[in-house]
């Protein structure tokens, strides 16, 4: 397949990920980075890269350029501001975006509003309540019959920003006061909820007019220590290739419930309750997933390469959306490239020491 794209944020790790898939999916395919980074440019794994202003104006006027002088078909986001920066673009750029729209990428902004959009529609999702004052704390640990532990958070943002799991009262207000004092977050913007002790899903899907085209799920097992407290993130150090259609079924019903008409690419993140019930606990719109090579180099179908066929306007046809292999990890660390490995291969080349 034939085809010109322009990937942002390029040599950074989601983008260098994404251009990884594409390249594998097809050789044919250039791939243009840029990024308002030199520094991050020169770990891009694009054809060629640009670097782009960092004020609004110059940077969109500079997107458009490159786009016209590389005749790009497609220009693709890798972070969620720049999903919300090229929808503002949308139609003005030269070139095609596949993108969601405003409705669904607003109704998933807010993890407290889509938590309880979800549990309206009895979906599963985990019981949340907002803190709007710091009274309001104690009355909330009541609410859940003084648990041994809660998960607080901030309604917005990614990779386990602000959360931590508790066990006081004041451990919540100790926490809220750092994060409003030193990181200027305002205040009302922490949930607690229930804390979900069991399996890490994520599901990765692409939809087309409210269709859903091609799904694929992983379990996250072990994280990089990016030194979160949380002891947790979206970032695996190593996951494996999953598959529940019950859990994709529960995914593909929230985003409709957010948008009847969902077109792009997004995915889902997932806990278990302490019953083993998964429930959803953000869904990330417009954007592949840090560790989207799991999706794109397992299975069928280069999930990277048919969000292109798709963005492109190509006849796609899929009759099964759920895509699975089996027995496939991804292993991940700072400073080395992600691997996909078979579960037979795990073991290759290495050899055993006896006691």
């Amino acid at each position: 397949m034939r085809a010109r794209v322009l990937v942002l944020e390029a040599g950074s790790a989601p983008a260098n990920n994404l251009i990884r898939s594409l390249r594998a999916g097809s050789r044919s395919i250039t791939v243009i980075g840029c990024n308002t980074s030199r520094f991050f440019l020169k770990k891009s794994e694009a054809h060629r890269n640009y670097v782009l202003p960092i004020s609004t104006e110059a940077f969109s006027s500079a997107l458009r350029s490159i786009i016209k002088a590389e005749r790009v078909e497609l220009v693709i986001a890798t972070n969620d501001g720049d999903v919300a920066g090229l929808l503002r673009l949308r139609g003005k750029l030269g070139c095609r975006t596949f993108l969601p729209g405003k409705k669904l990428l607003e109704g998933c902004k807010d993890k407290y509003a889509l938590t309880m959009l979800l549990r309206e529609r009895g979906i599963p999702a985990p019981e949340t309540y907002p803190i709007e004052t710091p009274s309001q704390i104690p009355g909330i640990f009541r609410r859940f019959g003084n648990p041994a532990r809660l998960w607080c958070r901030i309604r917005a943002g990614s990779g386990s920003y602000g959360a931590i799991p508790v066990k006081t009262p004041e451990q919540v207000r100790g926490w809220i006061a750092f994060w409003e004092e030193m990181r200027g977050v305002p205040r009302g913007a922490f949930t607690l909820s229930e804390y979900l002790p069991g399996r890490d899903y994520s599901v990765q899907c692409l939809w087309n007019k409210g269709r859903l085209v091609l799904a694929k799920m992983a379990q996250r097992i072990t994280y990089l220590d990016t030194g979160s407290p949380s002891g947790r993130s979206s970032m695996p150090a190593l996951a494996k290739t999953v598959h529940d259609p019950y859990v994709i079924d529960v995914c593909a019903r929230a985003v409709r419930a957010v948008d009847p008409k969902a077109s792009g690419v997004l995915f889902v993140d997932l806990k278990e309750s302490e019953k083993g019930d998964p429930c959803i606990t953000e869904i990330n719109v417009g954007r592949f997933a840090t560790m989207t090579n799991i999706h794109d180099l397992t299975g069928k179908h280069n999930m990277a390469l048919t969000y292109v066929r798709l963005a492109l306007g190509k006849k796609v046809e899929i009759p099964h959306a759920y895509d699975y292999a089996e027995g496939f990890y991804l292993v991940r660390s700072v400073d080395t490239l992600p691997a996909i490995v078979a579960k037979d291969e795990l073991l290759e080349d290495i050899e055993s020491v006896s006691a």
